[in-house]
């Protein structure tokens, strides 16, 4: 059994070059102004620009028109679409930081989100996700995460949220084999499971050397580490042990899978399936999709159609680079 990783990241929505905010601005207003709204020239413009040239179009509008973009769009169009706008023009670390306070509101908590968000970030984004958190609710992303979770998962969440992994490519093959070893021990040679064992292994070794942990504990042990946390864990701890895995040992089809999950069954998660679209298509969106077409037997873009209707579905199209 072999560990790779994709090296290729290969994102669907590009810089515009030439770009010029100005004039997207003016496309913009025009396709606000009067008698209903172009929806199609809202596209064109928002779905094939980065988030980074998105707040440079709503600074020249503002600067253009003394108007909020935000506000303009969220008037003119209604429901999945609107939201995936917002989605679109909102700051990446704001965002996140949304969308991780957001899971944490209310009754219940949203762990999928909290899960996919730090399992499969580097230590530098989740710090500026941590400010951007700070900033926005005058809180810390830990003390919110300690205050809502519980348990071993509690543990594996403030681990991550501490965004101190190693992140160099170095990789022994001794202490991959003594770390696989330790594994063993924590798990399924033992009474009980040693959750702090897998928690410090898989929460700080860098992405190469976990490859090489996780080659080495199967050569130990005949199966998958995987199989080792379904029988040593279970509920939010499993699924957030599984999720690093997962995302180590192929992050484009974790990421399809996330996506499948969010359209099969009754009703669509509309709120991940934007949020994995909005950020994954300035990633690696290429590979996410080589990935579900092979794990799933149809094209993301067939579950997209079959699953959303109208302006909301092109738009996500456009994202995807299949319009």
């Amino acid at each position: 059994m072999s560990y790779g990783q994709y090296q290729s990241r290969t994102p669907t929505v590009v810089p515009a070059s030439p770009f010029d905010p100005r004039a997207d601005a003016e496309i913009l207003r025009k396709a606000m102004k009067g008698f209903g709204t172009d929806e199609k020239a809202i596209i064109n413009v928002l779905a094939h620009r980065p988030n980074a040239q998105r707040l440079q179009i709503a600074v020249q509008f503002k600067t253009l028109y003394g108007k909020d973009l935000i506000k303009d769009l969220k008037s003119e169009t209604t429901g999945n679409f609107e939201n995936l706008l917002v989605a679109m023009m909102t700051p990446l670390p704001e965002y996140y930081a949304k969308q991780l306070h957001d899971a944490m509101q209310g009754l219940g908590t949203d762990e999928n989100v909290l899960i996919e968000v730090l399992c499969t970030k580097s230590n530098q984004e989740i710090m500026v996700i941590r400010q951007a958190y700070q900033a926005l609710y005058y809180r810390t992303l830990e003390e919110d995460l300690k205050g809502d979770t519980s348990g071993t998962f509690k543990r594996l969440m403030v681990s991550l949220c501490n965004a101190c992994r190693d992140e160099s490519m170095a990789v022994d093959q001794n202490s991959a084999r003594a770390d696989a070893q330790a594994l063993l021990r924590a798990g399924e040679l033992r009474l009980g499971t040693d959750e702090s064992t897998f928690n410090m292994v898989l929460c700080q070794r860098n992405w190469a050397q976990l490859q090489l942990i996780f080659q080495e504990y199967y050569n130990l042990t005949g199966h998958d580490i995987e199989e080792a946390i379904k029988n040593e864990f279970s509920g939010n701890s499993e699924d957030g042990l599984l999720a690093v895995v997962r995302s180590i040992k192929n992050q484009p089809a974790f990421f399809a899978k996330l996506l499948n999950k969010s359209m099969k069954g009754l009703g669509t998660n509309d709120n991940d399936l934007i949020r994995l679209v909005v950020t994954r298509s300035e990633i690696d969106m290429v590979e996410i999709k080589r990935e579900y077409q092979s794990h799933y037997g149809e094209s993301l873009a067939e579950a997209i159609k079959g699953d959303c209707s109208g302006d909301y579905k092109k738009c996500l199209l456009h994202l995807i680079g299949e319009a």
